[in-house]
């Protein structure tokens, strides 16, 4: 009986409004076409649920591109779920224990779609600094905390994101393209961080190193960053990586991750 309840309540249209809001989320900006081809939906279905979606504001639409994004309406909601349930509560002593030692700027990030999203951080004191605001979204191929993510992504995610991705030079320094990051990648699963050597902002440097679930799944990602002009590879390189990666472990554990 319980069954044919459920059966009899469950709004199919609804269904299929969340099914392409996780669609963009998984793939980022997309198309009505592709949002067709990729849930075997037709147009004229995707079409009038886009406008429903748009309309409550859980979608934007690139004016010059035309494809559709999920908003920051989800951050929020995203947010909230955040702070009552998990990640974010148990990373924020950890973040205050690193940057009280380092009194750099600390950041936590989670991922969202082809980008990592700055969910909590506390900022250097310092007047010289480069800081990025809680909530913004940043693209996942020229940041510390995205490549970090992104080295342990199942495949056929990581490779579905690449495939999205918009190889957009930021900076001089900014990885140029498919074969560039996965490079980048590879050794970033070898030694356990990534680092963003001004690939993002000129002048900015983060290392950064990914925060593991019980599932083994990168759920976030933690970085320490700093002005290159306060920075000494020979001498702080070392430090930062194993600081970094430490209290990532740290985290990861607290989060019922087994190493």
């Amino acid at each position: 009986m319980d069954t044919v309840v459920k059966r009899e309540n469950c709004v199919k249209s609804i269904l299929k409004a969340f099914q392409i809001i996780e669609a963009i989320d998984r793939f980022g900006e997309l198309s009505i076409g592709q949002l067709s081809q990729t849930l075997s939906m037709d147009k004229a279905t995707v079409h009038r649920l886009i406008n429903t979606i748009k309309e409550a504001g859980y979608i934007v639409q690139n004016p010059y591109t035309r494809k559709y994004s999920n908003s920051v309406k989800l951050f929020t909601i995203g947010n909230h779920i955040i702070e009552r349930t998990g990640v974010k509560e148990i990373a924020r002593p950890y973040i205050e224990a690193v940057a009280k030692e380092t009194k750099e700027t600390i950041n936590l990030s989670m991922h969202s779609g082809n980008d990592i999203v700055y969910v909590d951080k506390i900022e250097s004191d310092s007047p010289i600094k480069v800081g990025i605001k809680v909530g913004t979204a940043l693209p996942m191929y020229c940041t510390g905390m995205g490549k970090a993510i992104l080295a342990f992504l199942p495949e056929d995610t990581l490779n579905e994101i690449i495939k999205h991705t918009n190889f957009k030079k930021r900076t001089a320094k900014t990885v140029a393209g498919k074969e560039a990051l996965l490079d980048q990648l590879k050794l970033v699963r070898k030694n356990g961080y990534a680092k963003d050597g001004e690939e993002y902002v000129d002048g900015l440097i983060s290392f950064a190193a990914p925060i593991f679930d019980y599932r083994n799944s990168p759920v976030a990602a933690l970085s320490i960053s700093m002005p290159k002009l306060r920075y000494n590879e020979g001498e702080q390189r070392q430090y930062f990586v194993s600081l970094v990666k430490k209290t990532a472990a740290a985290l990861s554990k607290e989060l019922g991750n087994q190493g």
